[in-house]
């Protein structure tokens, strides 16, 4: 992927969220990919800064401080200030359009080779690949993503996002407030700082959950790379390339999975699924049923729950049904999965899921396990009320059909006769001792033995009785 050039290095990073389509050895694999190809790729990036930027520098000479597949980061000084230009090597479009032709060229070429079910997610994933790799190369987008989430978190101080500068920023160019930090992962990284690696995987892990659930734009690429501690114990956010927005009903859709895991509901879970369209909802419901049951039992089984396990979990299991992982839904994966290793990363024993499932409560978002009992109790007592409230009527209007002699018990037979079989009792007493020896045959001792010959006695004695 690497040799093949930017577009397969993206391919790579977006199989590594697919589960879908390969096993989690290639996921794992992928995932160490680098966003790094060689320098001359794609051309001289300072070329892109003179054709956009002009004389606008001031003459000073950009200083390149980091590179990746679409773009090179520089530090240069604008008007006595250190700013960072995000800078789209020149001539990358073509090569990723050209590259985008051959993937999709390839498709009708290995679909024969595949499942159906595979056949449907290959499709999918061609195609959510080339919206997000198009979205990355637009840092217009980009820009305004990094604008408005910036905005979001402006009274949290713990939180910096670095500013955006709109008159030196462009499709291709993208300039911003130069900040520096501490790598997240670094050993050193809290050293003299008033906040520790538990609280600050707590800190990344509250700050997704709530770009994702209660903002609705989200940040997306979560390696150690993009996240620094500053010198004041802050934590910085870089390169907003990858990310997404969310609508209120995709919001409501994930938090409505989450809820259906934790309360082991699931009809619930399939409907979220279905909502996700992670399932077609022409599924067959009965047959996903039985196969999420026995998703929530495997979870179950296990000491420790994680991020990973539930997704490779629901991945493994749902592979026999056409399912597919949309675009927002995928990054959501990378975000939780990418997330949950760089907070364990920090803290080993960090347990991810407890935070969000605090998160969750605290922003109302779900209700916790006493309140779902106290409300599910409250609606089933409302139901009835209305059977409660006639009882007492209807017991006085018995009691009164009593005292006039309205209400007759009868204890004889309905056919007026006596019982019809009186030595039945023998048979029910045979028909249990045939049962028994049946399963005594399984018993290292021969007890089935004396419990056949008793059954067999019974059996004469009720068919002695009988004719007599």
């Amino acid at each position: 992927m690497l040799e093949l050039g930017p577009a397969f290095i993206k391919v790579g990073q977006v199989l590594s969220t697919r589960p879908d389509i390969v096993p989690p050895t290639y996921t794992e694999v992928f995932r160490t990919l680098q966003d790094e190809i060689p320098e001359n790729a794609g051309g001289d990036p300072q070329t892109v800064l003179e054709a956009e930027l002009g004389d606008e520098l001031d003459g000073t000479t950009p200083e390149p401080i980091a590179g990746g597949s679409l773009a090179f980061v520089y530090r240069v000084t604008y008007r006595g200030e250190q700013t960072a230009l995000k800078v789209r090597r020149p001539g990358v479009k073509p090569i990723i359009e050209r590259d985008l032709r051959v993937i999709r060229g390839l498709i009708p070429l290995i679909s024969p080779f595949l499942k159906e079910r595979q056949q449907y997610s290959v499709q999918n994933a061609a195609d959510d690949f080339e919206e997000i790799i198009l979205d990355e190369l637009d840092f217009d987008r980009e820009r305004t993503i990094m604008t408005e989430i910036g905005a979001n978190f402006a009274d949290d101080e713990r939180i910096v996002v670095p500013e955006v500068y709109e008159d030196l920023s462009s499709e291709r160019v993208l300039a911003m407030e130069y900040l520096t930090g501490r790598k997240i992962t670094d050993d050193d990284a809290f050293d003299g700082l008033d906040v520790d690696a538990h609280r600050m995987a707590t800190r990344i892990t509250k700050l997704y959950l709530k770009m994702g659930v209660v903002d609705g734009v989200f940040h997306a690429d979560p390696h150690p790379g993009n996240l620094a501690v500053t010198d004041a114990g802050e934590l910085l956010v870089y390169d907003f390339g990858m990310s997404e927005r969310l609508t209120p009903t995709v919001q409501e859709d994930i938090v409505d999975l989450y809820r259906a895991l934790v309360q082991r509901d699931i009809d619930g879970l399939v409907d979220a699924l279905i909502a996700l369209d992670v399932l077609e909802a022409s599924v067959d419901r009965v047959a996903v049923r039985r196969v999420l049951q026995l998703v929530i039992e495997n979870l179950e089984g296990h000491s420790r729950i994680t991020w990973q396990l539930i997704i490779t979990e629901l991945t493994t299991m749902l592979r026999d049904f056409p399912f597919r992982i949309p675009p927002d839904v995928m990054l959501l994966i990378r975000v939780g999965t990418v997330g949950e290793g760089v907070c364990r990363q920090l803290d080993p024993e960090f347990d991810f899921l407890a935070v969000v499932r605090s998160f969750l409560l605290e922003e109302g978002l779900i209700e916790s396990e006493i309140q779902a009992l106290v409300e599910e109790s409250w609606e089933n007592a409302q139901q009835s009320v209305p059977a409660l409230a006639r009882v007492p009527a209807r017991v006085d209007r018995t009691l009164a059909q009593l005292e006039r002699g309205e209400v007759v018990v009868r204890t004889d037979p309905v056919d007026g006769h006596e019982i019809g079989d009186r030595y039945v009792g023998y048979a029910v007493l045979t028909g249990a001792l045939i049962v028994a020896a049946a399963i005594l045959t399984f018993h290292d001792q021969p007890y089935e033995i004396p419990a056949s010959v008793l059954a067999a006695v019974f059996l004469l004695v009720y068919l002695a009785r009988r004719r007599w």
